[in-house]
C-alpha cells in the first residue's frame, strides 16, 4: 500500500510543476519574443512482480505476475523556438527579427549585455535609447552591434535596414545590430527578463538568411487556447491523485485502528 501513497504524491508533484510552467507562459502571453515551455513527463523505473508462493528466495519456480508502475516526474522544461508572429507597433525603437529557413532546432538571436557586462541572447526587440544615447532593452540592457560593442544612435531618430545597419538622424552610420546564431537552441538556458545563456561560450554571428524589420515586434509563440486547456487537464489529474491519496490514508488509518483493536 505504501507504494501506492509514493505513486500518487509524485503524481501530484508533477502536476504541480507542470501547473507551475503553464503559468509562467500565461503570464508572458504578451511578453514580446517570449518562448513557451513544454513539459517532458517521464516514468519512474517499473518493477517486475513475482509470486513466489512457499518457494525460498533461492529456489522454486517463480511466477510473474506483470510490471508495477513507480509514479512519473517532470524531467525537465524545453522553451519551444518556432517564431512567434509579427505585429507592427509604428515605434522606431522596436525591432522584430525574422529568421529564414533554418536547421530544425536552430534559431537566430540579438545579442545584449546584461548587468555584469557579460553576453546574453534574446528575441525581445522592445528597445530604448537611454540618456547618453544608447540603444538598450526595455529592462535598461545594452544592445550589442556586431563587433561586441553597445550601439550608440543619439536619439530615437535613427533608421534600422533590414540588414541591421543603423543609421543616425544625419545619414551616419552607428554600426549594426549583433545577431548570433544558435545551431542547436536548446542548448540555451533561460536567465529571466527574457534573456538567454549559452553554456559553451559565445554564439557566433549569424551566417543565415534573415531580416530586421524596424517599428515591429514578434510576439509570444504562447498559445492561450492549448495553455489553458492543458492547465485544466492538469488540476484535473491534480485532484485525481489526491483522492486516491486520501483514500490510501484512510484505508492506511483504519487498518491501524483495526489492528489495535483486535490486539
Amino acid at each position: 500500500m505504501l507504494r501506492g501513497f509514493y505513486s500518487a504524491a509524485s503524481g501530484m508533484i508533477t502536476q504541480q510543476r507542470r501547473t507551475e510552467m503553464l503559468t509562467d507562459n500565461i503570464s508572458n502571453l504578451n511578453t514580446p519574443g517570449y518562448k513557451a515551455d513544454n513539459g517532458s513527463i517521464r516514468t519512474f523505473p517499473e518493477m517486475l512482480l513475482e509470486a513466489r508462493g512457499g518457494a525460498s528466495p533461492f529456489n522454486g519456480n517463480p511466477r510473474p505476475i506483470g510490471e508495477l508502475a513507480t509514479g512519473v516526474y517532470m524531467q525537465e522544461r524545453t522553451p519551444n523556438f518556432t517564431q512567434g508572429d509579427v505585429r507592427g507597433t509604428g515605434i522606431k525603437t522596436d525591432a522584430a527579427l525574422l529568421q529564414g529557413n533554418l536547421p530544425d532546432g536552430s534559431a537566430l538571436f540579438f545579442t545584449v549585455q546584461n548587468e555584469a557586462g557579460e553576453t546574453r541572447y534574446t528575441r525581445n526587440g522592445n528597445w530604448t535609447v537611454d540618456g547618453a544615447g544608447f540603444l538598450t532593452t526595455s529592462q535598461g540592457f545594452y544592445v550589442l552591434g556586431e563587433d561586441g560593442d553597445p550601439i550608440a544612435v543619439e536619439n530615437e531618430n535613427f533608421m534600422l535596414m533590414a540588414d541591421g545597419t543603423i543609421r543616425n538622424e544625419n545619414g551616419t552610420v552607428s554600426g549594426q545590430l549583433g545577431v548570433a546564431y544558435a545551431e542547436d537552441a536548446q542548448d540555451l538556458v533561460k536567465e529571466g527578463s527574457g534573456l538567454l545563456r549559452a553554456e559553451t561560450g559565445d554564439l557566433p554571428a549569424a551566417d543565415a538568411d534573415y531580416q530586421v524589420q524596424q517599428g515591429f515586434l514578434e510576439r509570444s509563440n504562447v498559445d492561450p487556447t492549448r495553455t489553458m486547456t492543458e492547465m485544466m487537464e492538469s488540476y484535473r489529474v491534480f485532484e485525481a491523485n489526491q483522492r486516491i491519496l486520501q483514500a490510501y490514508d484512510q484505508n492506511m488509518q483504519r487498518a491501524v485502528n483495526d489492528i489495535g483493536r483486535l490486539g
